[in-house]
């Protein structure tokens, strides 16, 4: 194999790898458009709800409802699920509301 084909196979896997690597980290607008989905989606009530909260939503919504949640663990900064990064602390009493917030920011790419 010459110098050229490995040095070119070498930057692409540096080079290429970097941006899968990288996380990103929802922005302010990010953050404050799935707060206000989740808030309108909760608003409107079951019938018009698109996520189903899961397991882990009631739970962690018990948890905070009971002032137990760690606040890395719902909206805080180094949430564990990064998809609940940045949400309402109210927001996170709320199964639902976690459903929505959580739907919103996977539909934005986190």
């Amino acid at each position: 194999m010459s110098l050229t084909v490995l040095s070119l196979i070498v930057a692409v896997v540096l080079f290429g790898g970097w941006g899968v690597a990288r996380a990103d980290v929802p922005k302010a607008e990010d953050i404050a458009t799935c707060n206000h989905e989740a808030q309108e989606a909760t608003r409107k009530g079951k019938d018009s709800r698109a996520a189903a909260p899961n397991t882990k939503d009631h739970s962690r919504a018990a948890d905070a409802r009971r002032g137990d949640a760690p606040s890395a663990a719902v909206g805080g900064a180094g949430a564990s699920d990064p998809q609940l990064e940045g949400m309402d602390p109210d927001g996170a009493k709320d199964p639902a509301y976690q459903a929505a917030y959580r739907t919103c920011m996977r539909k934005a790419g986190f």
